[in-house]
C-alpha cells in the first residue's frame, strides 16, 4: 500500500511544480509564450482552468502525504530490541576472598599488635 501512495504522491508533486509553473504571474506575461489564444480555454483564458486543476492537484497532494505518514507511523511500532539475539549472561566473576590481613612486620619487632597506633594521642586530647 505505502509503494503505491508514493507513487502516486510523487507523480502529483511533479504535476503541481508543472501547473503552477504554467499559472499567468501578476507581473509577468509568460501564458502568452504558450499560444496567446485564449480561445482555446475558454472566454476568460486559462486561469480558471488552472485554478481548478491546482486545488485538485493540492487536494490529492495532501491527501497522499497524510496517508503515507499514517501507514508510515503504524507499521513502526516495534521496538528494535525485539529483534535483537538473544544471548546467555556472560558468567559472574568470582569475588575476592576475603580473609585475615597481613601485615609485615618490620624486622626486630615482635608479632604483636600494637597497644596505640600513631595518631591516637592526638584524638584523645
Amino acid at each position: 500500500m505505502i509503494p503505491i501512495f508514493s507513487v502516486i504522491h510523487v507523480l502529483v508533486c511533479l504535476f503541481l511544480v508543472v501547473i503552477v509553473l504554467l499559472q499567468h504571474g501578476k507581473g509577468a506575461d509568460i501564458g502568452a509564450t504558450f499560444g496567446g489564444g485564449n480561445t482555446v480555454f475558454g472566454s476568460e483564458g486559462p486561469v480558471p482552468m488552472l485554478n481548478k486543476v491546482t486545488t485538485v492537484a493540492a487536494v490529492i497532494f495532501m491527501l497522499t502525504s497524510i496517508s503515507l505518514a499514517y501507514l508510515s507511523a503504524k507499521s513502526g511500532t516495534g521496538s528494535i530490541m525485539e529483534q535483537a539475539p538473544i544471548t546467555a549472561p556472560a558468567p559472574a566473576e568470582k569475588p575476592l576472598e576475603t580473609g585475615p590481613v597481613k601485615v609485615p612486620v618490620p624486622s626486630g619487632e615482635t608479632g604483636k599488635a600494637p597497644t596505640k597506633f600513631p595518631g591516637q594521642e592526638q584524638q584523645a586530647k
